[in-house]
């Protein structure tokens, strides 16, 4: 089994559905955010870019990569990340020495947050679920394609919450999954293919 996910770019309409979904589910602390939508446009989020009535606007859903070949794994001294057998990149927060060289050898900026404070929230009550691990300070933090979830036969957060259906998971190496059978007579891009990571998500054109 390889888990993977593919995202339609021509059905994602940018509400952060999911990247708040990740949020709650994943009970991320105030400024910590592991999916995000950039906007391929304007100079600011949400805007397009030419002159009125020729604009253009386009949406990019960006997390971890999930990377077969995965620098952040290579770059880590103490193997606090590393990578599970179905492809899932994960970060061990017991491990992790705040170094940070995994921010600085991923190649896709801002999918890793680092915690430089004890984790705060917006209220007291926790979300989420309650089997993610706790959140430590002065560790890096990462989207782990809701491994929690996926223990008990679930989908990550962010697949259900896209109201669009923009966002399709499952086992890559099966032709008979919901990805492989998104992917079949689609093109797909890979972000940074010239970086040779081989990234577990695939963006449909």
């Amino acid at each position: 089994m390889r888990y993977a996910m593919a995202i339609d770019l021509d059905r994602c309409v940018g509400c952060h559905a999911c990247s708040v979904a990740c949020k709650v589910e994943n009970n991320l602390p105030n400024e910590i955010w592991w999916s995000r939508i950039l906007t391929v446009g304007g100079k600011s989020m949400d805007t397009p870019e030419g002159t009125f009535p020729n604009l253009r606007m386009q949406f990019l859903p960006i997390n971890c990569q999930h990377c077969e070949n995965a620098p952040c794994v290579k770059a880590c001294p103490v193997g606090a990340t590393y990578k599970r057998e179905d492809g899932i990149v994960v970060q061990d927060y017991d491990k992790c020495i705040g170094c940070r060289y995994c921010m600085v050898a991923c190649p896709y900026s801002g999918v890793r947050q680092f915690n430089w404070k004890k984790p705060e929230y917006a209220i007291e009550v926790a979300m989420g679920n309650a089997s993610v691990k706790p959140h430590q300070s002065n560790v890096v933090e990462k989207c782990t394609f809701c491994s929690h979830l996926l223990a008990r036969d679930m989908k990550p957060a962010c697949i259900d919450a896209c109201p669009n259906r923009a966002r399709i998971f499952g086992d890559i190496d099966d032709p008979n999954s919901d990805v492989s059978k998104a992917m079949k007579g689609r093109n797909h891009i890979h972000l940074l293919e010239e970086k040779a990571t081989k990234p577990s998500i695939y963006y449909l054109t």
